[in-house]
C-alpha cells in the first residue's frame, strides 16, 4: 500500500481523490462497495414512460454532475445508454445527502427511482436512494474534449470505451457479427470444432510463425498460423461441416491492416468446391450487412460500397484487362514472362523460377489496388496454392479464390487437393522455394497431414475468413487497432 501512495503522491488530482475516499469512509461509507442487484440497463429505462408509474433500480458511471444546495443534477451511463439523475436532499435525507455531496464524475453508483420529464423535455429519474459502489480515484479525461489521443486510446482502451459511446457501438457490432456468422454456419449444419493453436510443424498458410519451446518435451512448437490442416483432418475423419473462430499469430509487420494476432474463421464442407465457397461468403457478408447495418451500400474510406452481386473474374483475364499481357499461352516459357515483367515494371524475386510466379506479382502489383466493388479473383497458379487442386481445364492454375473489397482481401477459399503424391509434390516444391529465400515458404513437409489424405479427403470446399477485416469494412473503422479491444503496440521508451 505505502508503494502505492508513494507512486502517486506527485499526480496532486489523484491524491484530492484519495481525500475524498477517508472522508466517505469517516461518514461509514464504503467507497469501494459490494453486490448491486441491477434490475434495468438504462437504454432499457429510456424506452419507458412516467405514466408507467414504475420503480427502477439501475446503475452505471456519473459522467456529469452539477448543481448545489439542496438539489444536484447527474448523468450515469452504462453501454446501453445515459440518463439525467434528479437528486434532491429532502428526499434521500441528509445523511445520504452528505455521501452524494462527496461523489462527482467518474463514480460509479447504483440507484433507485421513478422517471419524470424536467421543464427542459429530459427523461429524467428522481432517485430514492443511492449507493457509492467505486470511487473513482484517477480523473477522467476532460470533458468537452474527451479522449482523443489515437496512441493512449489504443494503450488505455478501458478508459477509451468509458469516454467514447462510437467505440463501445463498435464492440458491441463485433460481438453482434461474430454471432451473426455463428448463426449462418450453425443453422447449415456446420460444427464448430477446437484445434490446437501450438503446432509442431509449420503450415496452412503462408506466413512467418511465432516460435516457442515446449520445455517437457524440448521441441519448439509454432503458435497457429492457420488451422487449416486440422480442419480437414477432420473432413478426413468424417465430420463433414466444421469450423474454427479463433486466433491465429503471423510474425510480421504491423500497420492498419495487420496486428500479430488476429481473428479469423476456417470453415470446410465436404462434397463442396470453390463455386460454393463463393456463394457462401456472398451470403455471410450480404446477410451480415443487412443485419448489423440495415443495408448493403457501405460508405468506407470514401467510396459507396455495395456488398451483394459480387463481381467473378479470373486472375488472367483480369491482367489480361489491366495491363494487356496475356498468359494464356501455355507455351510462354519463365523467361518470357520475366521479360514482360521487366517491360511492365513487375518485380520477379530470386525464389520465383516459374510463369505462374509471375502472373500472381502481375495480379499483386497491377491490379489489386484497382479492385473497389466486392470482387472474387479466382484461378491463382499451382506454384503460389500448395493446397488448393488443380483445375481439371488447365492444371497450371488452381480452383481457388481470393475475394477483394476496396484492394484488401477478406477471404480465401478453393476446392481442397484431395491426391497424397500430388500434395506430397506440392510440399516439397515449397521446401525448396524456402531455401531459395522465399522466408513465407512451408519449410518442413507434414507427413502426417499426407498420410490422411491417404485415408481419402472427400471433395471439399473450404475458406478462411479475416474477421477483423470484416468488422472494419462493417463499421466504417480505418485501422484494424480500431476494432481489436487490445491491439499489440509498440513499447514505450
Amino acid at each position: 500500500m505505502e508503494r502505492y501512495f508513494d507512486r502517486v503522491a506527485k499526480e496532486s488530482l489523484v491524491m484530492e481523490k484519495w481525500k475524498k475516499v477517508e472522508e466517505l469512509k469517516e461518514l461509514g461509507v464504503k467507497p469501494f462497495g459490494s453486490k448491486f442487484d441491477k434490475k434495468y440497463m438504462v437504454g432499457e429505462i429510456l424506452t419507458h414512460t412516467p405514466e408507467e408509474n414504475l420503480k427502477y433500480k439501475t446503475a452505471g458511471r456519473i459522467m456529469a454532475y452539477r448543481g448545489k444546495g439542496k438539489t444536484l443534477f447527474a448523468h450515469i451511463e452504462d453501454r446501453t445508454g445515459r440518463i439525467q439523475l434528479y437528486l434532491r436532499k429532502d428526499e434521500l435525507g441528509d445523511e445520504v445527502f452528505e455521501m452524494v455531496n462527496k461523489i462527482g464524475v467518474g463514480d460509479i453508483v447504483g440507484v433507485e427511482g421513478e422517471l419524470f420529464v424536467t421543464h427542459t423535455g429530459e427523461l429524467t429519474l428522481r432517485v430514492t436512494s443511492i449507493q457509492l459502489l467505486s470511487k473513482n480515484i484517477r480523473p477522467l479525461p476532460e470533458k468537452f474534449h474527451g479522449l482523443t489521443d489515437v496512441e493512449t486510446r489504443y494503450r488505455k482502451r478501458y478508459v477509451d470505451l468509458i469516454m467514447n459511446k462510437e467505440v463501445r457501438d463498435t464492440f458491441i457490432k463485433r460481438t453482434q457479427i461474430i454471432k451473426g456468422i455463428r448463426s449462418i454456419l450453425d443453422n447449415k449444419g456446420f460444427l464448430e470444432v477446437e484445434t490446437p493453436l501450438m503446432h509442431p510443424i509449420l503450415g496452412g498458410a503462408a506466413a512467418k510463425p511465432f516460435v516457442t519451446h515446449h520445455n517437457a518435451l524440448n521441441v519448439d512448437l509454432y503458435m497457429r498460423i492457420a488451422p487449416e490442416l486440422y480442419l480437414k483432418r477432420l473432413i478426413v475423419g468424417g465430420l463433414e461441416k466444421v469450423y474454427e473462430l479463433g486466433r491465429n499469430f503471423r510474425n510480421e509487420g504491423m500497420s492498419t491492416r495487420h496486428n500479430p494476432e488476429f481473428t479469423m474463421i476456417e470453415l470446410y464442407q465436404a462434397y463442396a468446391d470453390f463455386n460454393d465457397m463463393m456463394d457462401l461468403a456472398e451470403e455471410i457478408i450480404t446477410t451480415l450487412a443487412k443485419e448489423v447495418l440495415g443495408t448493403t451500400t457501405v460508405e468506407y474510406n470514401g467510396k459507396t460500397l455495395v456488398l451483394e452481386n459480387f463481381k467473378r473474374i479470373h486472375m488472367v483475364d483480369f491482367v489480361k484487362e489491366v495491363t494487356g499481357v496475356d498468359f494464356w499461352d501455355q507455351n510462354m516459357t519463365f523467361e518470357e514472362a520475366k521479360a514482360l515483367a521487366k517491360q511492365h515494371h513487375v518485380e520477379v524475386a530470386d525464389h520465383m523460377n516459374s510463369v505462374g510466379h509471375v502472373v500472381n506479382q502481375f495480379f499483386e502489383e497491377k491490379c489489386e489496388e484497382k479492385i473497389v466493388q466486392p470482387t472474387f479473383v479466382f484461378g491463382h497458379p499451382v506454384e503460389i496454392s500448395p493446397l488448393a487442386k488443380r483445375n481439371e481445364e488447365d492444371p497450371r492454375f488452381t480452383d481457388r479464390f481470393e475475394l477483394f473489397i476496396d484492394a484488401r482481401e477478406y477471404a480465401n477459399a478453393f476446392s481442397e487437393l484431395q491426391d497424397p503424391a500430388d500434395q506430397r509434390g506440392r510440399f516439397e516444391d515449397q521446401v525448396e522455394e524456402a531455401e531459395r529465400g522465399n522466408d513465407e515458404a512451408t519449410p518442413v513437409i507434414d507427413d502426417d497431414f499426407v498420410e490422411a489424405l491417404e485415408y481419402g479427403l472427400p471433395p471439399t470446399g473450404g475458406m478462411g475468413i479475416g474477421i477483423d477485416r470484416l468488422i472494419m469494412l462493417l463499421t466504417q473503422s480505418d485501422s484494424i487497432r480500431d476494432v481489436l479491444l487490445f491491439p499489440q503496440m509498440k513499447p514505450r521508451d
